[in-house]
Order: C-alpha cells, then sequence, then structure tokens
C-alpha cells in the first residue's frame, strides 16, 4: 500500500461540521423593554404614533412610596421623539431623544441604571396607535384590551398595566412593577 498525504476532501466534511457547530443567529438588537419577566415588547418605529405633540405636561410619578413632581416638554411625532424634563425651578432634569432606532438620554438627577427603554415603552403604550400597539403586545405574548378611555394589558388573565385617558389627563398604574405615574396636559 502506498503512503501519501490524506486526501483534501476528507478534511471537507469536518470543515463543515466545524462552521455550522459555529453558527448562531444574529442577536436581536433591537430596542425593547420587558413589560414582565418574559414579555419582551419591541419599541415601535416614531411614525406609529396615534397623534403627533408638541406641548408641556407636568408629571406625577410615585414609586414604593415616594412621590415625585417634574414638568416635561415632549415634542413628539413621526419622525422621532424629544423629551426634556424640568424640576419646579425651571432646572433641566434631563433629556430623551427617540429617533431612528436610537435613544439618547442623559440626566443628572436620574439613576445612571435607568433603562431610557423603559420611558419610551411607557410612553408608546400611552400615546400610540392602538392596532400597532396591539399586535406588538401580542408578539410579547400579552394582550391589549380597549374600552372607552381605558387600555388595559394583560398577561394572560393577569391585569400588568392600567392607562386612563381624558382630555387633559393621561394615568399610567404599572401594577405588576408597582409604580404609577399621572401627565397632565392638553391632549385634546
Amino acid at each position: 500500500m502506498k503512503k501519501g498525504k490524506p486526501g483534501r476532501l476528507v478534511f471537507l466534511p469536518i470543515l463543515v461540521l466545524i462552521l455550522c457547530s459555529c453558527a448562531s443567529r444574529a442577536a436581536d438588537t433591537r430596542l425593547h423593554a420587558y413589560l414582565t419577566d418574559r414579555a419582551r415588547f419591541v419599541l415601535l418605529p416614531p411614525e406609529a404614533i396615534e397623534r403627533p405633540m408638541d406641548m408641556a405636561q407636568f408629571i406625577s410619578a410615585s414609586f414604593m412610596g415616594q412621590s415625585h413632581h417634574f414638568k416635561a416638554w415632549i415634542l413628539a411625532n413621526e419622525t422621532g421623539m424629544d423629551m426634556t424634563l424640568f424640576n419646579d425651578l425651571g432646572a433641566s432634569m434631563g433629556d430623551l431623544s427617540y429617533a431612528d432606532g436610537v435613544i439618547n438620554f442623559s440626566s443628572r438627577v436620574f439613576p445612571r441604571n435607568l433603562r431610557p427603554e423603559y420611558i419610551v415603552a411607557d410612553f408608546q403604550l400611552c400615546f400610540y396607535d392602538p392596532v400597532l400597539l396591539r399586535r406588538a403586545l401580542e408578539v410579547s405574548g400579552l394582550s391589549l384590551v380597549i374600552e372607552g378611555n381605558t387600555r388595559r394589558i394583560f398577561e394572560g388573565r393577569n391585569l400588568i398595566i392600567e392607562i386612563e385617558r381624558t382630555h387633559y389627563q393621561v394615568r399610567l398604574v404599572n401594577h405588576l412593577r408597582g409604580y404609577s405615574y399621572t401627565l397632565e396636559g392638553d391632549f385634546e
């Protein structure tokens, strides 16, 4: 028997096996917020807004028994969202912008571990087109029920988030995470 170098074809199946075993799916890098421990809500694009707004708002927030009050100027339309937060003296508390799949957030007041995706998600739950919102929530395993001016988001039979809207006030209560806030402005 003649000794020689193994043929190149012997290594081809091994190379294919190695390459296939190393293949992985590309990570989903879309901006998202977990509305529950399992429900990953992918943020909608700005053009999904129900009605553009350019207004001042007064915000009252409550979390773990503490209340916070501040003012905001919000410009939100089909191209993006810009939010500037102020204290009662008019000093800036932070700026947030969302456009082209990118969020920029800066604040010297809010905790560094505050993920701005959650602010944008709550804003979208309040003000984005209910048809598009319902579809995005269903992909997350959640359901949206709208009765009059109230939006309710459920995981199965469990009420997670409740939003009540009037012409001058929007109130969001996150029953799961234990926080709420009220937005006051001219939402008509």
